[in-house]
């Protein structure tokens, strides 16, 4: 391999760099010595301006990776040498766990994704193209569907099962906003492994060998991390969880009790605020519901200036559409709604907000002034609301709104 020394630096006028990079005349590559002139290892003193995180600038100053097009690098012979390294890592404990390693297309037929009904599902970030002989195919951003296919044509036999099978491959996924180097690129590598068991508690202990074989993967590689609960996306199971590297800068927030062993990501995390009732708000005092009128009062912070309340006693009613439809959304007055966990509870990965023609033709009324009651459409609430009593939601109707609104009544 490369022999490479840093050390401290103080360069251009006695102002600090990071770090000095001295290589020496010669390397060792596979048992191979190779001269220093022959290698390929262009360092750079400055740190180029796109790159924002330090990760991203200390692989670039390295010569590393550089970068062919956005969210597209090349792996120059560090970099590589670097990749092969986590990759013997990876084998070595998959192959521990009693994993197979295969390699699968990376260009796949539009019919397995039809067939999945993930080709209109995946939404913009899947690549498709046609061939020359017009046939719809995409490059692999995932290869569910191809194993899935290998498995149902070649097991023939329980006796087959437990099976499991995984690739150290290109993956592509056309990402809207490519940022932090190779931390969020749209060409990357990926191991992705898929078990095939006679029954769920054989997946169930598919499952554990693999929670196990990615502790000791982390751990090999000196890494801090987490395992955190996590969606199961459109085609997830019962459960699904991710390995979370602590870090100061990162993709994904997690959340954590300091009291148990819970955390998962903030797509997943689940909990509650409790309502304190003393305030008035007890099961036992609800009020009858009652129309005022709230002219040209729209947004929370105009609906409660107005009628004196807090955001906290306001339900927010959305309503979406989706390729399955369009269905509201209920959330208190002071929150947001995760559009990320509403695509895992609806099922769909293409949901936006309604358009206002359509906000009227299902709510009578525009935009500022749904509520929940009378809908004809499915309404998913936030846990949050089950607790609150006495509530104010929009009435339905053009410059009302409804006060003492209560769930199950």
């Amino acid at each position: 391999m490369l022999c490479v020394e840093t050390q401290p630096g103080v360069f251009n006028n006695g102002k600090h760099s990071g770090v000095q990079v001295r290589t020496r005349t010669r390397t060792e590559w596979g048992g191979v010595e190779m001269r220093y002139s022959q290698y390929l290892l262009p360092t750079l003193k400055e740190i180029p301006s796109e790159a924002e995180v330090p990760s991203h600038q200390l692989m670039l100053r390295a010569g590393m990776i550089r970068k062919l097009a956005s969210g597209i690098y090349s792996y120059l012979p560090f970099g590589l040498r670097s990749i092969q390294k986590v990759e013997t890592i990876v084998r070595e404990e998959m192959n521990r766990a009693g994993a197979v390693e295969v390699l699968l297309p990376f260009v796949q037929p539009a019919e397995l994704w039809q067939e999945s009904h993930r080709w209109k599902e995946y939404g913009s970030e899947l690549a498709r193209f046609k061939d020359r002989h017009q046939r719809d195919c995409c490059l692999g951003p995932t290869h569910e569907e191809v194993i899935t296919d290998i498995a149902r044509k070649e097991i023939r036999s329980y006796r087959q099962m437990p099976l499991n099978l995984y690739q150290i491959q290109t993956k592509f996924r056309d990402e809207i906003r490519p940022r932090f180097g190779v931390m969020r690129a749209r060409e990357f590598i990926m191991k992705d492994a898929y078990s095939f068991d006679i029954d769920e508690g054989g997946g169930d202990e598919s499952y554990k060998k693999m929670v196990e074989a990615y502790q000791r993967i982390f751990t090999r590689c000196g890494l801090k991390f987490k395992m955190v609960e996590a969606e199961s996306g459109l085609i997830g199971g019962t459960y699904s969880h991710e390995f979370m590297v602590l870090a100061e800068t990162g993709e994904e927030t997690i959340v954590s009790c300091t009291r148990c062993s819970y955390a998962a990501n903030m797509e997943k995390a689940e909990f509650r605020r409790q309502v304190k009732r003393s305030q008035g708000h007890d099961k036992g005092s609800l009020k009858p519901a009652e129309k005022v009128m709230t002219p040209e009062k729209r947004t929370v912070e105009e609906v409660t200036q107005f009628l004196n309340i807090t955001p906290q006693h306001l339900v927010k009613t959305l309503i979406f559409e989706s390729d399955k439809g369009c269905f509201a959304a209920l959330v208190r007055g002071d929150q947001e709604i995760s559009e990320k966990k509403l695509k895992a509870i609806w099922g769909s990965e293409n949901i936006q907000l309604a358009s206002e023609e359509t906000v009227e033709g299902i709510t009578h009324a525009p935009k500022g002034f749904a509520g929940p009651i009378g809908l004809s459409v499915p309404i998913l609430a936030d846990l949050d609301i089950q607790e609150m009593v006495n509530f104010v939601t929009g009435a339905n109707e053009k410059d009302a709104h409804l006060l003492h609104v209560n769930t199950g009544r």
